[in-house]
């Protein structure tokens, strides 16, 4: 198992490589949850994530020029871009699923991709079948875990937390902060996160052994891992105090909070720490706490669904529907009601045909812009109580 001074030993070899990223306070966060928030912005670091600490860790005084990965992407970045620096020849195996933009810059940083399988675990057998190149871990290897601890000491050096909240995938990264953070601050608590849709770690962490979990779609999808590492796992029930898992709708809503509120671009997994203050505020009011902000490579194709699904969740896009006679002037007395408390109708489309809407009836779709859910709220009233019946969707 690593010591602190392992990960002192790795801050030292990957100083030349690597940022030293802002520890940031939020003070929209703050006042959002209660508490004393500040982002460890590992999402400004080279490549866009942590993973690249570990990566350099791990490979800075290898012998061998040929090395091989498994990745979902961040941890391909960071092998690739290590590779690049280092002088070695990379071959990166990613699933056949993973993020389009992750698998080009990878390319970018000048690694060759392999796609194989659907999942993590797949790509993960296939690179480890290859005996031609030494293979680099993704999170279970103890040089990967003294790298990704250096982020805790670079948090510990700055300020002394009471709570520290860490994506968990994998667990190379809670594994070498929670280590770096309880030996200089043992009175830190060490709080890991996982979307619901893969929980491995979660369930490990309940159970006290390492146990698989079939992971799902996760917007979270840089740590939807099937399975935690044994490494990790036994420094994760030394060192780490609770596990939780967070709601899809609360991640959307937390990447759309870091574009609003602090102009940063969160993918997920960055953002689940964020989801887990959101989603239980009580456990942290009052508290110094910091969120690991674990990286920033979000698929772009995708982010507009993010945005949306945020929006809706916060209230501030409404979608609902509005069931009127079919006759001329009707529709215009539901935008009047709309109008009036000054909401802004993004669209609407009419369904006569629904098998419940009752003859002489159509059902209207609104999609309606607001301050807030307090203010949908207030439309849906009003439409009630003059008489519509309404239904809220989403």
């Amino acid at each position: 198992m690593i010591s602190v001074d392992d990960i002192r030993d790795a801050m030292s070899r990957i100083r030349p490589f690597v940022h030293r990223t802002p520890l940031i306070y939020s003070s929209s966060f703050s006042r959002l949850t209660g508490a004393e928030v500040y982002l460890k912005a590992e999402s400004l670091q080279k490549t866009g994530s942590f993973k690249v600490r570990g990566a350099v860790n791990k490979m800075v005084g290898m012998g061998t020029d040929k090395v091989i990965a498994a990745s979902m992407g961040n941890h391909a970045q960071g092998v690739a871009f290590a590779a690049g620096r280092l002088g070695k020849d990379a071959v990166i195996v990613m699933p056949a699923t993973a993020p389009i933009v992750k698998q080009e810059a990878t390319r970018g940083y000048g690694a060759e991709v392999v796609l194989h399988g659907s999942s993590f675990d797949e790509a993960l057998d296939y690179a480890l079948a290859r005996r031609d190149r030494s293979f680099i871990h993704a999170f279970d290897d103890d040089e990967i875990i003294a790298g990704q601890g250096t982020v805790g000491i670079e948090i510990v050096e700055e300020i002394k937390p009471d709570i520290v909240v860490v994506p968990v995938g994998g667990g190379g990264l809670i594994a070498g902060v929670s280590v770096a953070v309880k030996s200089l601050s043992p009175e830190t608590g060490i709080v890991g996160v996982q979307a619901r849709a893969a929980v491995s770690a979660c369930l490990s962490f309940e159970k006290g052994k390492v146990s698989e979990s079939l992971s799902h779609s996760t917007l979270a999808d840089g740590i939807a891992v099937g399975k935690v590492g044994e490494r990790t796992f036994e420094v994760i029930r030394r060192h780490v105090d609770n596990m939780v898992s967070v709601e899809e709708d609360s991640i959307a809503m937390a990447v759309l909070l870091f574009l609003e509120r602090k102009k940063l671009v969160v993918e997920g997994a960055g953002a689940t720490p964020l989801s887990a203050l959101m989603e239980d505020p009580g456990r942290y009011r009052g508290r110094k706490v910091v969120l690991v902000v674990s990286g920033g490579n979000i698929d772009f194709t995708v982010i507009d669904r993010i945005i949306r699904k945020g929006l809706v969740k916060s209230g501030r896009i409404g979608v609902f529907e509005v069931t009127v006679e079919d006759v001329p002037g009707t529709l215009h007395s539901v935008t009047k009601i709309i109008a009036n408390h000054r909401g802004n109708i993004l669209g609407v489309f009419h369904d006569r045909l629904a098998p419940e809407t009752p003859l002489g009836k159509t059902r209207v779709g609104f999609t309606v812009e607001t301050r807030g859910s307090g203010h949908l709220d207030e439309i849906i009233d009003d439409m009630t109580t003059k008489g519509f019946e309404v239904s809220k969707k989403g």
